[in-house]
This record gives structure tokens, C-alpha cells and sequence, in this order.
């Protein structure tokens, strides 16, 4: 049994225009200590998918599906049964830390609070938890610094605090919502280390949600490429970094600037990304694809087992340009 298993899951938001579906029918699922990606462009569902399955959309959503951690059902679950597993065994590094922690408190505080929920430690243990784990993130001084509220941190710093956070109780499965947005090249070096050394050290299997292709590459050892809420392609990423088999996974790879191409012909995908309260009836790409065939607007493909991966598309995967 796989540590999170998701199947066919759908979150749909009541909106004034109408409903809007954001995850349309996604499954997959990831073992202890695993590595997944989750990639695509904004709006395919990649967030949505992750607080579906944490138990934090937002009150005008409803996700439908099947979502089970540890074989527990979590869409069932009140708020009250999924806040004894969130921190504990499910753990989620948002993609701004800035407003994730509140600037009134104290890290400090902020910190020790998710202990004595959990753990029911004691203030001054808690503390002395937090400072622990704040040296285990390479937070500098960390015993002086803890009682310092987040502005006084730089935003490296800051996600940092974030990731020591998720991980005061070891949980066994740590979501990571763009965790190195708007940080520059070193310090998104320096999480993306971080988070390999957790893997490591703690065996926590870790969901990395982003656009970051390049840290998929050498962090992740499976990819999951989502648009329009649904899942174009799914393998090793090795292997779909190397021959992608879906034309959306290919014009991804071609966007990202490379050393060893003529800068001038950098590729794009033409289009803008589906209104998705109003998807089209067959592949939500076909408008923008390139290698669109005449019944690709109308009839969705089924995602299927294509030897070592699983892929959603109607051309033959040797036909992929």
C-alpha cells in the first residue's frame, strides 16, 4: 500500500460565473521517502490538488474522489480528525513563507505551538525543540534568533523557518508548494539541499509542486505533468526528460533556455492556458497543440499505461515531435 494514494479526484469551486473545475479525475500515488513532481503552468491544478488532499481547500470547493493517506480516508474526515494528522504525519510548505507566518507572533511561539498541540511538550521544551530543528535547517544563531519575529528574517531565511516547521513532527509526507519562488539561484540551491537532506535523514516522502524544471531534474524521482486539471504524463523523470510523450510535456522542455541552443530560437507554446469553466469536451490541450489530430477537441484520451509510464494522448508516443 502506498503512503498517499489518490484516485480520480475532482474539486470543483461555486463560483458567481458558474462552477469551475479545477482537478478533473487525477490519480496517482507516492511511496515512503518517494520523490514526486507535480508540474505544469498556473491554473492546471497542481495546488488544488495538494490542498484537496490536506484538507484546506477553500470554502466554495469540493473535492470528490478518492484520497487515502496511510489507507486513512482522508475527504471524509471533519476538520477536527484531519487537524491530529496535519503537522504530525502530513506536513505542507507554502509557497509564500511571508504570509504563512504570522507576523504578530514570535517565531518562537509560532513554533512551539505546533509541538504542544501534537506532542502536548511543555513551552520551554517546545522551544528548545524549535531551536533543535532550526539548527537542523541551518538557521544561524538559532537559540538567539527564535524569539525574532519573521520580518527580521530574509525571505531564505524565512523558508527556512517554514520548513523546520513542517517538519517539528516528523511527519511522514511533506507537500512542497513552490518552495523557492521569488528566492534567487543560491538560496534556491540551498532549500532544494535542504529538502534532499530531509528525505534523507527523516526518510519523509516529498510532493514538489512547481515550474521549476531544472530543480524536477535533480531532486525528483518521478514527474507528474498536469494541464487544464488533468494528468498529460507520468514516469521517471529521467525518462521524461529524456523522450516525452505527450506534445505539452515536449513544448515544456523546449521552453527552458539551454546552454547548449541558439538562444534566439527559444520555443514557446502558442495560446493561453483553458478557461476552466468551460474545458473543451476532448483534450484541454488540443487547442494549443501542435501536433493536434481531427478528433483530439472531441474526444478525451484516457490516460494510460504506456510501457514505463502513463500518458494521455490520442498520437502514437513514437509520433511526439
Amino acid at each position: 500500500m502506498s503512503l498517499l494514494e489518490i484516485e480520480d479526484l475532482s474539486v470543483t469551486f461555486n463560483t458567481a460565473d458558474g462552477p469551475v473545475n479545477a482537478v478533473n479525475g487525477v490519480s496517482f500515488a507516492i511511496d515512503k521517502g518517494e520523490t514526486l513532481a507535480i508540474v505544469g503552468e498556473s491554473g492546471s491544478g497542481k495546488s488544488q490538488t495538494a490542498f484537496a488532499a490536506m484538507g484546506l481547500l477553500a470554502k466554495n470547493g469540493r473535492a470528490q474522489g478518492i484520497a487515502r493517506f496511510d489507507g486513512q480516508d482522508l475527504l471524509s474526515m471533519t476538520q477536527r480528525q484531519f487537524n491530529k494528522i496535519r503537522s504530525k504525519d502530513m506536513a505542507m510548505i507554502f509557497q509564500d513563507p511571508m504570509t504563512s507566518l504570522n507576523p504578530y507572533l514570535r517565531v518562537s511561539d509560532q513554533m512551539a505551538e505546533v509541538l504542544m498541540l501534537h506532542q502536548g511538550l511543555s513551552k520551554s521544551a517546545a522551544v528548545a525543540e524549535a531551536v533543535r530543528m532550526l539548527d537542523a535547517v541551518r538557521i544561524p544563531d538559532a537559540q538567539a534568533r527564535v524569539t525574532m519575529f519573521p520580518h527580521e528574517f530574509s525571505g531564505g531565511m524565512r523558508q527556512r523557518i517554514m520548513i523546520a516547521m513542517s517538519l517539528l513532527c516528523q511527519p511522514r509526507l511533506l507537500i512542497a508548494d513552490e518552495p523557492t519562488t521569488a528566492l534567487d539561484v543560491t538560496v534556491q540551491a540551498q532549500i532544494m539541499q535542504l529538502l534532499a537532506d530531509i528525505r534523507r535523514d527523516f526518510g519523509t516522502a516529498v510532493i514538489l509542486i512547481t515550474h521549476d524544471l531544472g530543480i524536477v531534474a535533480g531532486f525528483c524521482d518521478r514527474t507528474l505533468v498536469m494541464y487544464g486539471g488533468q494528468i498529460m504524463e507520468e514516469g521517471r523523470t529521467d525518462d521524461i526528460f529524456a523522450t516525452p510523450q505527450h506534445p505539452y510535456t515536449s513544448g515544456l522542455l523546449k521552453a527552458v533556455p539551454r546552454l547548449d541552443r541558439d538562444a534566439k530560437t527559444l520555443a514557446t507554446i502558442a495560446g493561453e492556458p483553458p478557461d476552466m469553466s468551460s474545458l473543451p469536451p476532448g483534450c484541454p490541450f488540443s487547442p494549443r497543440c501542435a501536433q493536434v489530430l481531427d478528433h483530439c477537441p472531441a474526444k478525451r484520451p484516457a490516460l494510460a499505461a504506456a510501457g514505463d509510464r502513463r500518458r494521455a494522448c490520442h498520437l502514437p508516443a513514437q509520433e511526439v515531435a
